[in-house]
This record gives structure tokens, C-alpha cells and sequence, in this order.
């Protein structure tokens, strides 16, 4: 049955790991896991301890959501399972019907994409402060007297970075090969953290605890890439995945709470939206730190850039498939011109972006979309099919639903309060 679930899908249509070369063992699962998630969430967790109150306020909505962030995945997995598809928007397709399928597609490309503008503003901001840092480290001047030339500006240097860097870890229709390079994003994380040990501030009183929770969906989504990571393992079984599931989200916990509460005790209240900003230009350990962060985007990118070319490019040979043969001289031409187009309008829209909270809030909201409300579906739908007992039916439906309505109220929450923070700015 697997390898006729196999020929159903085409080759040259699938965004998953290299399901037809060497399986993923259980660290290599894990590891791709961390790297879908770690990233730029690393640089709001300070601020949203300060927004949700304090630590133990941050804290408390962090470890009710690992809740619902675990449950997710062991949906997805198992969906996955009684489907036979290896994409998230096909198993949605599959398991919820064709309109749901086509809701998940294009929420799925527009939450991708918008990561991808994400990615690249952060990384812009980072390229200019680095640009000044080395100044004055070089020069000893201040910022005041540093020279502008048009090969100096951040947006050159963003080019560069997306020509001869992002655009050919991109351009390959598999991404086995972020398996390779994953240290760079853990050296990262963990040297993000540790060098927010050096000083300490006051905590501060109790707040809004659910301000925190789009940024903790921002920072722990790697849900969409979860069925594509599942597909590749040698181990599918469900309790093999859940504890794929629960060690990665365990140590993106660690990892996320470590920055979030040195950050905060750190600066207190003075904490920036993106922490890196809060220290001083002529910082040693902030220039490696963001050099690193820079690496660490790089490498994310493509998985991001793949999962959602993907979506756009399936249709495409499909509708080819009609009239013509698929080539793989026609495949790779459509890969390689997506793949362009993206980082094209992606690096457009960064260039004219000035403010990178406002992106990151709409990202948060349209984050429970995958990891709280098509789950949420996936399982109500699949326990009125699936063959189990009437006990677990209810139970599971029950919990399909309240993590639907979960989902559901994170959405309207993020996205009202994104709206009205637009509305007061014009």
C-alpha cells in the first residue's frame, strides 16, 4: 500500500524531504523539527514576557499551549497516516474534503509567504545595525559620521545575500539537505541564550497573559513542514511520532523560555520588539550573535521557499498534465522561475516594510490556522470515518472541537488587534 500511495503522486510534485532516497532516523527527525521552528521567534520572546505581565504569566501560557502544539502534530501525523498523502495541504484535502483543502492551500501560501517578508525585514534590520557596529568598532567614530554610499545601504547587502546565498539553497526540489547544515541554527539558539546571562532588572506586575500567545505561535509553528518531515522517517508508527513531537516542542520550550526570561530580567520593561536591538552597537557578543542569527535565516529560508512553492507548482503541472507531457526540463523550469519569483517579491515588499511587529502579529494569527484549527478539523472529520469506539469518537471530536474554537479565538484575537494597531498608525 505505501509504495502504491507512492506512484500516486508525482515525483516532481512533492515538497517533502527525499522520501525516495535515505529515510530520517529519529535525531535527524528532531533536529529538521527544531530548525522549522527556531528562528526569528527568538528575537519577540523578551518583549512578549514584558506584553503577557512577567515570567510566570509567560511561562504559564507557554506550557497550556505546548499542550495544544504537541496535540497538533500527533494530529497531523496520524492524519497523514489514514491518508497516505506526505504534504500538510493534501492531507487537509483528503481528510476535511476539497473546500477545506482549498482554504488550507491558500492560507498555507500566504502564511509562508509572509514568513518569507518576515525573514527578510529581520534580516535587513540586522544587516544595518551590523553595518554600523563594525563601523565604529573599525573606525572608532560615531554613527553620525558614517559615510552613505550605495554599496553600504542594508538593501544592497540584502540583494547580495538573497542572490548568491538564499537563491541557491532554494532552487533544489528537495530539503534533505537542511539535515546537514542544522548546527548553524542551534549554535544560534544557544548562544542567543546564553548571552543574555550577564545582567539582571526588576519583574514586573501581572498583565495580559494571552498578549504572548501569537508570538509563541510564530515561534513554534512547524507544523506545516511536520507532514513532509513525518513521510521521511523510517519509524512511522504514532507513539514513535508522538515522542518525536513531545522532545522537539520540549526543547523549543527550553530554548524560547531561557531567551524570553533572561531577555526580560535583563532589560525589563525597556525590552525591544526584537531583542538584538536592545543592545549596544559596540557589543562583541551581539555582533557574533547576529551574524549567527543571519546564518541561521539563511538556512531556514529555503524550507520555507520549497513547502510553499509547492503549492503553487502542484496545480501547475497538473493542469500541464492535461494537455502535454511533464518534462523534467518543464519541472525545473517552473521550480527554478517560482523559486525566483518569490525571493523577488519577498525581497520588494522587506525593502518598504519599516516595521517588523506588525507582520510578526498577522503571522501569529494566521499561524493557529495550522496549528490549532486545521488539526482541530482534521480530527472531527477523520473520527466520523475512522473505526474506533463510540467512548474515543466522542472524546477525540470533543477535543477536535475545543482546539478548534481555540484556534478560532486566536485568530480573531491577533488579527483585531493587528487591525487596530494598522488603524491607529494612519
Amino acid at each position: 500500500m505505501e509504495e502504491l500511495a507512492r506512484e500516486s503522486i508525482s515525483l516532481l510534485a512533492k515538497p517533502t524531504l527525499d522520501t525516495d532516497g535515505p529515510r530520517l532516523g529519529s535525531l535527524g527527525a528532531i533536529f529538521i523539527m527544531l530548525k522549522s521552528a527556531l528562528g526569528a521567534g527568538l528575537l519577540n520572546f523578551p518583549w512578549a514576557f514584558e506584553k503577557a505581565g512577567g515570567i510566570r504569566s509567560a511561562v504559564a501560557v507557554e506550557m497550556v499551549s505546548l499542550v495544544f502544539l504537541i496535540s497538533g502534530l500527533v494530529i497531523l501525523g496520524y492524519s497523514s497516516s489514514i491518508s497516505g498523502q506526505n504534504t500538510y495541504q493534501a492531507v487537509v484535502k483528503d481528510v476535511c474534503g476539497p473546500a477545506i483543502g482549498q482554504l488550507c492551500e491558500v492560507v498555507f501560501v500566504f502564511n509562508l509567504f509572509m514568513i518569507s517578508v518576515a525573514f527578510l525585514v529581520i534580516v535587513s534590520d540586522q544587516l544595518e545595525k551590523l553595518c554600523i557596529s563594525l563601523y565604529e568598532l573599525i573606525t572608532g567614530l560615531p554613527e553620525t559620521d558614517m559615510p552613505y554610499h550605495w554599496y553600504t545601504h542594508p538593501h544592497f547587502a540584502l540583494i547580495l545575500l538573497c542572490v548568491f546565498l538564499i537563491l541557491p539553497l532554494s532552487i533544489p526540489k528537495e530539503i534533505s539537505i537542511q539535515k546537514y547544515i542544522r548546527w548553524v541554527s542551534h549554535l544560534w539558539a544557544v548562544y542567543h541564550s546564553e548571552v543574555f546571562l550577564s545582567s539582571l532588572c526588576r519583574i514586573s506586575s501581572w498583565a495580559s497573559m494571552f498578549s504572548v500567545i501569537p508570538t509563541i505561535c510564530f515561534g513554534f509553528q512547524c507544523h506545516e513542514a511536520c507532514i513532509a518531515i513525518y513521510s521521511s522517517m523510517e519509524n512511522k508508527s504514532l507513539s514513535h511520532w508522538v515522542f518525536i513531537s513531545v522532545v522537539s516542542m520540549f526543547f523549543c520550550l527550553v530554548i524560547y523560555s531561557l531567551t524570553g526570561v533572561y531577555g526580560y530580567l535583563t532589560f525589563g520593561k525597556d525590552v525591544a520588539a526584537d531583542i538584538l536591538m536592545s543592545y549596544t552597537g559596540d557589543d562583541v557578543l551581539m555582533i557574533i550573535a547576529r551574524l549567527l542569527f543571519g546564518i541561521s535565516i539563511i538556512t531556514i529560508f529555503p524550507i520555507i521557499l520549497l513547502l510553499g512553492r509547492s503549492v503553487i507548482q502542484d496545480p501547475l503541472l497538473s493542469f500541464r498534465r492535461r494537455f502535454h507531457v511533464v518534462t523534467e526540463s518543464y519541472e525545473n523550469c517552473s521550480r527554478v522561475g517560482l523559486t525566483i519569483a518569490w525571493i523577488t517579491v519577498t525581497l520588494l515588499i522587506a525593502m518598504f516594510i519599516p516595521d517588523i511587529s506588525k507582520v510578526i502579529s498577522i503571522i501569529g494569527g494566521i499561524s493557529a490556522f495550522f496549528i490549532f484549527i486545521f488539526p482541530g478539523l482534521c480530527l472531527v472529520f477523520a473520527m466520523q470515518s475512522e473505526q474506533v469506539s463510540f467512548k474515543t469518537r466522542v472524546v477525540l471530536t470533543t477535543w477536535g472541537m475545543i482546539t478548534l474554537i481555540c484556534g478560532a479565538f486566536i485568530f480573531g484575537q491577533s488579527t483585531t488587534i493587528a487591525i487596530i494597531q494598522l488603524l491607529n498608525k494612519i
